[in-house]
């Protein structure tokens, strides 16, 4: 495995690979790898000769109140996860290298970024098409791989890779979660004792409304206030929002039908979590 830092670098390497007939995955990451990281890691190697993870804590994503200087970066420890699952090459590049001073370019999009974290965050996905539209010009990677937890974002790319015409296969792969039903998130480690306790409302709120719609409720309304009651039976929790939407489109829906995705994201203390689950109908 090598560590590159330069955008030169990584394209070298990708090209003898491609002269050589591999495929490549890609998993774009912030670092801080987790188990939901490694099971990303892990289908790409499976699934290609070569596997490509990048490590950039994304400054165009983040609003200037958000967690960007908190953010927990750990390289060395990313590195030996990457190595012990069967990574070939790591990119992690400065802010310098990805961006110049003089840059003024951003790929903004519209519908499926204004509901769910866009209707809080309304810069971030912005920042994320900027980047991962970056990387996959980079890494020009054959498929690339999304973990589900962040749902939204995952439609979003396969928008934009659809729109934009992108060579590139978009991977969407299962939320993994930790033994009491929480999702993995490098975010869990700015949880007290007593907050991640309390942060097993998103999961118990996601799995009773899973559980509703297999019982046969069709109404998001009767849904949603099923969840939003059991999270504010929660002290330390404050809702952001609570949404029942096509899980292609990101549009609302009054009636459980099609493809749905139900989503949610809370504040526990001052750590915002998100959760989900999708379900055909």
């Amino acid at each position: 495995m090598i560590i590159v830092h330069t955008i030169k670098e990584v394209k070298e390497q990708v090209k003898e690979w491609k002269k050589q007939g591999h495929r490549i995955g890609f998993v774009p990451t912030m670092g801080y790898l987790h188990e939901g990281h490694q099971s990303l890691i892990l289908r790409s190697v499976k699934e290609n000769e070569k596997t490509v993870v990048s490590i950039f804590v994304n400054p165009t994503q983040f609003a200037p109140s958000e967690d960007l200087t908190s953010y927990p970066r750990d390289l060395q420890a990313d590195a030996k996860l990457c190595k012990k699952t069967g990574v070939d090459l790591i990119f992690h590049p400065s802010v310098e290298e990805m961006y110049a001073a003089d840059s003024c370019t951003f790929v903004d999009m519209d519908g499926v970024t204004k509901e769910l974290c866009g209707k809080s965050r309304p810069t971030h996905f912005r920042g994320v098409c900027t980047v991962v539209n970056k990387l996959f010009h980079i890494v020009a990677a054959d498929r690339a791989y999304f973990g589900q937890k962040d749902a939204q974002q995952l439609s979003v790319i396969k928008r934009m890779v659809r729109d934009f015409d992108m060579d590139v296969e978009i991977i969407g792969c299962p939320i993994v979660r930790e033994t009491d039903g929480l999702a993995k998130s490098s975010r869990n480690t700015y949880l007290n004792p007593e907050e991640r306790q309390a942060a097993l409302v998103l999961s118990k709120t996601i799995f009773e409304a899973e559980r509703l719609i297999i019982s046969g409720e069709r109404s998001s309304d009767k849904i949603i206030a099923q969840m939003r009651a059991m999270i504010q039976a929660e002290p330390l929790a404050k809702i952001d929002y609570i949404e029942v939407v096509n899980s292609i489109s990101i549009e609302k829906i009054e009636v459980i039908q099609g493809s749905v995705l139900i989503a949610i994201a809370v504040f526990i203390g001052k750590t915002r979590l998100i959760d989900n689950f999708i379900r055909e109908v």
